[in-house]
């Protein structure tokens, strides 16, 4: 099939192009990019595409899904029908399923369940019936699996990294912090010669203890068990110095507070082998919104405070954090209607971030929207060690089409995910994913 976009807003941060243009795609390529085309056949598409955005497709560093084990938060198709939605044309599921993705039979089970499922998801998907009837339009993005880096609950035993990473792993992480730092010293080592991405979460167990929310004067007021920012800058000021020691490059996830990009600032400045992310929910939202009670807003690490919010966007806009993550987390209703210290953390997001992002982000001009796009698309991919096309001529077509004034509402309905775990259920939001090519 040929389409022709005409008068597009083209964003491409590979080439630092902001412009309209018409694009014209044939066969999975981009065949032209002019600022008029009209040289085409009879049977092509054309899309008049006034007001909409075209930028290349988006990149997911990590996320969660239900399958295997808890496919009542989500399968593996419904998540790639969120994905898919949300603009997503590559993601990467975290480990933490049951069984836990630790041995290269269960990589090769899941790869077979995604080729089977085909573009649109035809085959091999467990639909639920409170899934939304409409069909997806869009072809399901490319599937990577994060392998585990231990096998058991203590994190004191390695995986077999050379065979995960033969069966085609995109990288090495725990969903949960490696505190034992003589097995994460081990682990550098032994990753050295493999070349696959390493990304850990900082955070210290014992100074995070039972708490739930930053400490600062909204944890106080609220009444909830606070957490030290230096239960994640102690764990990070750690890692800096294995890597310092070691050499083996390092991502660090979930980046959520001011003091923490200093650190990776001043790491970075060294010339440290580093990259890092937070998450989109981290840069939109601070502790005031905790206000609400809402279990949505149970995150791990916890929202930060206004200081950090700042620090963390202006880390961004910097480069000092490479990438915007998703850390889609769902749960279903039963798990999150408890008290909010007591809720499970996380909460959804593969079809929110991009128009919430572009909303609060992008419409305020705080972000410009090659900034933003950079984050969430060319970043992340060479976090994994990927590149992402240029929108030029002759490239594969993997692309989203974004229309930032096209409102709808977050509501059962709506939604390709399972579950409903966000604050924003039941909120008018402005911004669509309109379609997706990979």
């Amino acid at each position: 099939m040929t389409e022709l976009l005409q008068k597009v807003r083209m964003i491409d941060p590979v080439s630092e192009i902001d412009e309209l243009s018409d694009v014209l795609i044939a066969d999975g390529y981009i065949r032209e990019v002019a600022s008029h085309i009209s040289d085409i056949s009879s049977d092509t598409q054309i899309k008049d595409c006034q007001g909409l955005v075209l930028g290349p497709g988006l990149v997911d560093l990590y996320s969660h899904s239900g399958e295997p084990g808890f496919e009542e938060r989500e399968t593996l198709l419904s998540f790639l029908q969120a994905a898919a939605a949300g603009g997503f044309t590559r993601v990467s599921i975290l480990p933490d399923t049951s069984p836990v993705i630790d041995n290269p039979a269960l990589v090769a089970q899941l790869q077979q369940k995604r080729g089977g499922q085909g573009e649109q998801g035809e085959q091999g998907g467990n639909f639920s019936p409170l899934s939304p009837p409409s069909p997806l339009s869009s072809p399901l993005p490319l599937l990577h699996l994060w392998g585990a880096i231990t096998v058991d609950i203590a994190g004191k035993q390695m995986t077999e990294l050379a065979d995960l990473a033969s069966a085609g792993v995109v990288g090495f992480t725990d969903s949960k912090p490696l505190e034992n730092l003589a097995l994460v010293q081990r682990v550098l080592e032994y990753l050295q010669p493999l070349g696959k991405p390493v990304a850990f979460w900082p955070s210290d167990h014992q100074l995070t203890a039972n708490g739930v929310m930053r400490e600062g004067t909204d944890a106080l007021r609220f009444g909830l068990p606070p957490i030290p920012t230096s239960a994640e800058t102690t764990a990070i000021a750690a890692m800096l110095e294995l890597v310092a020691a070691i050499g083996t490059p390092v991502h660090i996830m979930r980046v959520s507070t001011a003091r923490s990009v200093e650190l990776i600032a001043s790491g970075k400045a060294t010339g440290l082998p580093i990259t890092a992310s937070t998450t989109w929910m981290h840069l939109l939202l601070d502790t005031k919104a905790v206000k609400s009670y809402h279990t949505s807003l149970h995150l791990d690490p916890p929202l930060g405070n206004p200081s950090d919010v700042a620090a963390l966007r202006a880390g961004v806009r910097a480069g000092v954090i490479d990438a915007i993550a998703i850390d889609h987390t769902p749960y279903s209703y039963e798990e999150k209607v408890q008290a909010f210290a007591e809720a499970p953390a996380g909460a959804i997001g593969l079809e929110l971030a991009l128009p919430l992002l572009w909303q609060y982000l992008v419409e305020t001009e705080e972000f410009t929207a090659l900034e933003l796009w950079r984050a969430l698309s060319s970043n992340p991919a060479e976090c994994l060690g990927q590149k992402v096309s240029a929108i030029i001529p002759h490239q594969p077509a993997e692309l989203t089409l974004f229309d930032p004034q096209q409102t709808w509402k977050v509501e059962r309905k709506s939604l390709y995910t399972l579950s409903q775990n966000t604050p924003w259920l039941g909120q008018q939001l402005k911004g669509h994913v309109v379609q997706t090519w990979c």
